[in-house]
């Protein structure tokens, strides 16, 4: 058994979702955790949660919508996280590579949301994007769990966030050919990462430049069998292991 523990399973993304699933089923994949990013994506999670089996959702306000975002979106996350299905707090966190001048707006954010995670004693799905030291800091100010989504930092980064109690989500990204992710990933035991997709971006050699899916997580599982010179059995075993001591599922 496969997970993509982050993806974005949305009609803004997919036709049909029913089929998005049916094709992961085929690639052994068969369980997804859906990330929220906004008002409406958080909304859709909710229902589609309760829609397939072995379908998880987090809810979230992504950096980006630091400008955007108004109390009521927060409020609804707070009356949803205990919702069928719900497990985590994200995708939250800080993007300065799109985001320079609303810094100082996306830690106003980032607090609210690790503090809500922290009452609500719930894991968080953390974006950080050229935002390293400022993500670890403000983290360290919080008694959570969770996941480093898009992991693609350096082995040092790698070991303060595992230091912290964090998990490394481990994408397509670590298929490219300008990547240095694998180099890392060999200086690391296998119980501190966590395979997923982030689709419908990043997606993995060798179908770079088509539309990402689930399904794809078998090919990230393959790469990593063949590079780290373990079988896919035991990374698919571990992996599931990883999910559940981070999400509680």
């Amino acid at each position: 058994m496969l997970t993509d523990s982050h993806c974005h399973l949305s009609n803004e993304y997919y036709e049909d979702i029913e089929l998005i699933i049916n094709n992961a089923l085929e690639n052994k994949v068969n369980r997804y955790i859906t990330s929220g990013y906004d008002q409406k994506s958080n909304e859709e999670i909710v229902v589609i949660t309760n829609r397939y089996d072995n379908l998880y959702g987090t809810l979230g306000i992504h950096p980006h919508s630091a400008l955007d975002y108004n109390e009521s979106w927060l409020e609804y996350i707070k009356k949803k996280l205990d919702h069928k299905n719900i497990i985590a707090v994200g995708e939250i966190g800080l993007d300065y590579y799109y985001g320079k001048e609303t810094k100082d707006e996306q830690k106003v954010l980032f607090h609210k949301m690790l503090k809500l995670a922290e009452e609500r004693k719930k894991a968080v799905v953390i974006h950080s994007r050229d935002a390293t030291e400022d993500t670890i800091n403000i983290l360290k100010e919080y008694n959570l769990k969770g996941v480093i989504h898009s992991f693609s930092g350096s082995y040092e980064t790698a070991q303060i966030y595992i230091k912290m109690g964090y998990i490394l989500g481990i994408n397509g990204t670590v298929t490219f050919k300008n990547s240095k992710l694998i180099d890392v990933l060999k200086r690391l035991d296998l119980e501190n990462i966590i395979l997923e997709t982030d689709c419908p971006y990043l997606t993995p050699e060798p179908n770079r430049g088509k539309k990402n899916e689930p399904k794809n997580i078998l090919d990230i599982a393959k790469y990593l069998s063949k590079e780290l010179k373990i079988p896919i059995e035991e990374i698919a075993l571990q992996t599931e292991k990883n999910i559940q001591r981070t999400f509680d599922i």
